[in-house]
């Protein structure tokens, strides 16, 4: 069984920093690209950050100089660090995990930047 769980999600306030995680089992890992997609309230679901199995990384413009993607293969774990996050950041927070046809979906984290 394919499962994805993510953890790290909160109320934090304009100008802090979270670290979103996401652990996946019953895939190979190493293999799989692995991306951080978010939604607003409203909002269509966006392409935060990615990072192929080989190590290059994508980012959208918004979040461009203060995320970071990043993978630990030996932990089968992927990871967001959000610094200087704004209120528009504020979303649910979703992991994949994708090979060719393949694409798995976390459940989703709720992370909400206000004051």
């Amino acid at each position: 069984q394919v499962q994805l769980v993510e953890s790290g999600g909160g109320l934090v306030q304009p100008g802090g920093s979270l670290r979103l995680s996401c652990a996946a089992s019953g895939i190979i890992f190493s293999i799989y690209d692995m991306g951080w997609y978010r939604q607003a309230p409203g909002k269509q679901r966006e392409l935060v950050a990615v990072i192929i199995s080989g190590g290059s990384t994508n980012y959208a413009d918004s979040v461009k100089g203060r995320f970071t993607i990043s993978r630990n293969n030996a932990k089968n774990t992927v990871y967001l660090q959000m610094n200087r996050l704004k209120p528009e950041d504020t979303a649910v927070y979703y992991c994949n995990a994708r090979m060719n046809r393949h694409d798995y979906w976390a459940q989703g984290t709720q992370v909400t930047v206000s004051s």
